[in-house]
């Protein structure tokens, strides 16, 4: 019979989407990142791509807000790139298409998209955007619609804004809890490695006192 702190893992794995993620690009604001990392926590991402292009970044140490992840880091892989094939490389093999958040002619509308298929989002930091080479990997663009005088979010909002789109589609069609589509070993496999980290934490914790 599974304990109370089982139950509850094995919770947080059928909510888990495996086939929706985040790449940021040079978003070096750590309270930013360790926002995103909330808001994907919280729809069920299971992992993101932190990818750091910038010259002036490539030898950035990722660190995370603590207050904005506290809780959330130990349940999110966060996978750190400089390259952007390399990045792109690992994404594809898993995800099926890439949407850079990229105000050009063709982009359509975040509601317009359907963000029940796999998919993952990609944002760039405000100031900058996303760079050439990585919007030259996306397969469409999307923007946030925007009805004030600014027309920019800051980047954890736009994520948070777009996830919970994801979200709501994903919800719609029951594919939270019982009725997720990963397969039952996906769902096995995260639940054995969830319980380790659970333990690795807990033990973790009685070296302090």
């Amino acid at each position: 019979m599974e304990t109370s702190r089982e139950q509850k893992i094995h919770q947080l794995v059928q909510n888990r989407q495996f086939d929706l993620t985040v790449i940021l690009e040079n978003v070096d604001d750590p309270h930013n990142v360790g926002a995103v990392l909330r808001s994907c926590d919280s729809v069920g991402i299971r992992e993101i791509f932190v990818l750091y292009t910038r010259p002036g970044l490539q030898n950035h140490k990722l660190e995370l807000g603590k207050r904005s992840s506290a809780g959330s880091r130990k349940w999110i892989d966060v996978y750190l790139y400089r390259d952007v094939e390399a990045c792109m490389e690992h994404v594809r093999r898993n995800y099926a298409q890439v949407y850079a958040t990229h105000l050009a002619h063709d982009a359509k509308s975040l509601y317009e998209l359907n963000l029940a298929q796999s998919a993952a989002l990609l944002f760039g930091n405000e100031a900058d955007g996303l760079s050439e080479l990585a919007l030259s990997h996306a397969d469409g663009n999307f923007i946030i619609p925007q009805m004030g005088m600014a027309q920019s979010l800051n980047v954890s909002v736009a994520c948070a804004v777009s996830l919970y789109e994801a979200f709501r589609q994903r919800n719609n069609l029951g594919w939270y809890g019982t009725g997720n589509p990963a397969s039952s070993e996906q769902q096995s496999n995260l639940l054995e490695d969830y319980i380790r980290r659970q333990d690795d934490a807990e033990e973790a914790w009685k070296m302090t006192k």
